[in-house]
């Protein structure tokens, strides 16, 4: 099989430098918005000594080169199964060719400028400077803006240039033309006053789990080269005390069980009760609690980010440069936007940077979003909205599901097509078979040659968790995350037990028959949003619980064990 590869942003159309009619030091526009997205207003000019600081994207070696060989170590029908890529292998593809450090650092010497690098493989050169030399540098215009829903304010432009002879060495620069807010995380509906029923039909702990989905009970045997990481931002910070009282309502055999901690542009984990994150307690409690034994992560994000996308690069660039035995083989994220609210250009880069991930062995997986077919989470629209990085064909997007046998969880599971990223190999026969049952509906409101979202679906209604001293009930997809990267992670504890590598990038093996033999289907409910009823569970893979939901003794027949 091969993957519907993605082209590298920087595949426009090249403008030669020995044209006769253009000379190199001509600039052209490489990036343009017609204006700000709704959520944003523009509140003035901007101070020219104002410092901003800006990354340059360098073009890279080879990424359809590592697409095709991340391809090849994930697809179990490949003889190159499992023999994830070392950093020095990923390197050679990801590295900027031999004349593109220098073409862009002698532009930016003419300006009186010096980059630095802030990538594992020098391909994202920073400069700070005044907005006055920025916008003689790029032909730009930049302003100040707010999102008017969390109130940040940020510095953008509507459009920049770039000399000519710099098309091919430069994927775009950022932040400029991004108006990215900040990421949602799962709305997680939380329901204090509601009695807590002992029985798995009305709420879900991590017994349900073991019962519904067959998880072990038992401790994990190869700890020392399996972490789980759990991905945090916008200051969720996850308790130890709500932890352990978790565990011991839920799981008193884990008793004393704990997390580390990771910290990057300036994050922290605050243990004060009263800042306890509800994300962050959720993630956690049901990574230790159900990954029995598997060490967990905590990566907590920080204020601090340049990378235009609150982190997710930043994080990515962590993990590639912590020594291999410390670096997690899944992790995962209850965190994303709407996928229209990323530039092109930024989506590609953040979906190539988890393939990066990827290729090295490690699962990275997401929440799918709560807002049905409306996105991340309910928004007013007409057109479908897919959540991103959901879109991203290297990436494993978890929907929801709710009761005993499952069906969808109608309230949220986030579903539909990518507008960005045509749909890759491994499901194509599924999207094809799926769009072709549903006919006409919503015909023009969604794109049918899109990656399909989600690829599973795992629990996300009714779940019980400890926060700020109390027990509680939520619902969301950022249930659904780490309760299935937590049975990845014990999947990748047997497999290490057995001498075998980790899964790592997981999609071509769960659409392969002997994986999605190890899912329940999901066949009914639906994911309501834009005005419409959304997209129905069917059966077979559907954009609302994808290929199902897991059973743990089916994915260790699936993996040979």
């Amino acid at each position: 099989m091969r993957l519907a590869f993605l082209l590298p942003f920087a595949a426009i159309p090249k403008i030669s430098s020995a044209s006769p009619t253009v000379h190199p030091s001509t600039m052209i526009v490489h990036e343009s918005v017609a204006g700000p997205p709704a959520a944003f207003t523009q509140v003035g000019v901007v101070s020219p000594d104002e410092e901003i600081t800006l990354r340059i994207a360098l073009a890279q070696s080879d990424i359809v080169g590592l697409q095709e060989k991340t391809y090849a170590v994930s697809d179990p029908a490949n003889a190159l199964y499992g023999q994830h890529l070392t950093i020095e292998e990923l390197a050679e593809f990801v590295k900027p060719p031999p004349a593109t450090p220098s073409a862009v650092s002698t532009w930016l010497a003419a300006h009186g400028l010096t980059p630095t690098s802030v990538s594992p493989f020098n391909d994202v050169l920073q400069i700070t400077l005044p907005v006055r030399e920025a916008n003689a540098l790029l032909a730009a215009d930049f302003r100040s803006f707010t999102h008017v829903p969390s109130g940040t304010r940020s510095v953008r432009t509507l459009s920049y240039a770039i000399p000519v002879a710099l098309q091919p060495h430069i994927r775009f620069v950022h932040p400029t033309v991004a108006f990215v807010p900040p990421p949602a995380r799962s709305r997680i509906e939380r329901r204090a006053s509601d009695p807590i029923p002992a029985s798995c039909a009305f709420d879900t702990d991590p017994s349900c789990l073991q019962a519904v989905f067959g998880i072990p009970s038992a401790k994990a045997n190869h700890s020392t080269s399996n972490v789980l990481g759990v991905a945090g931002y916008t200051d969720q910070f996850a308790n130890t005390g709500d932890l352990a009282e978790f565990l011991s309502n839920t799981r008193p055999d884990l008793a004393g069980a704990t997390f580390s901690v990771q910290t990057i542009d300036g994050g922290a984990n605050d243990q004060d009760i009263f800042n306890a994150g509800i994300e962050a307690d959720l993630d956690i409690q049901y990574t230790v609690g159900v990954a029995s034994g598997v060490p967990v992560s905590f990566i907590s994000v920080g204020d601090n980010t340049q990378d235009g996308i609150s982190g997710m690069i930043d994080i990515v660039n962590s993990i590639l440069t912590t020594p291999a035995a410390q670096r997690p083989t899944v992790l995962t994220t209850s965190y994303g936007f709407n996928e229209q609210d990323l530039p092109a250009s930024l989506a590609v880069a953040v979906c190539n940077a988890y393939l990066q991930l990827g290729a090295v062995g490690i699962s990275a997986i997401f929440a799918s979003g709560d807002g049905g077919v409306g996105g991340v989470q309910p928004t007013t629209c007409t057109n479908f909205v897919p959540s991103a990085p959901g879109g991203c064909p290297f990436i494993t997007s978890v929907g929801g599901t709710t009761n005993v046998p499952p069906h969808a969880a109608s309230l949220f599971s986030s579903g539909g097509f990518s507008n960005y990223f045509p749909t890759p190999s491994y499901q194509a026969a599924d999207v094809t078979a799926y769009i072709a049952s549903i006919g006409t509906l919503y015909a023009g409101l969604y794109n049918k040659s899109g990656r399909g979202i989600p690829d599973v679906s795992a629990a996300s209604h009714n779940i019980e968790i400890v926060w700020q001293g109390d027990v509680n009930l939520v619902d969301g997809t950022s249930c659904a995350s780490p309760i299935f990267a937590s049975m990845i992670a014990l999947v990748n504890d047997r497999l290490l037990a057995a001498g075998k590598p980790v899964l790592g990038f997981l999609n071509p093996f769960l659409y392969s028959t002997t994986g999605r033999a190890a899912f329940t289907d999901v066949t009914s409910g639906n994911n309501p949003g834009c005005n419409t009823n959304g997209f129905s569970a069917t059966t077979g893979w559907d954009p609302v619980t994808g290929l199902g939901t897991p059973n743990f003794d089916g994915l260790l027949k699936a993996v040979g064990l």
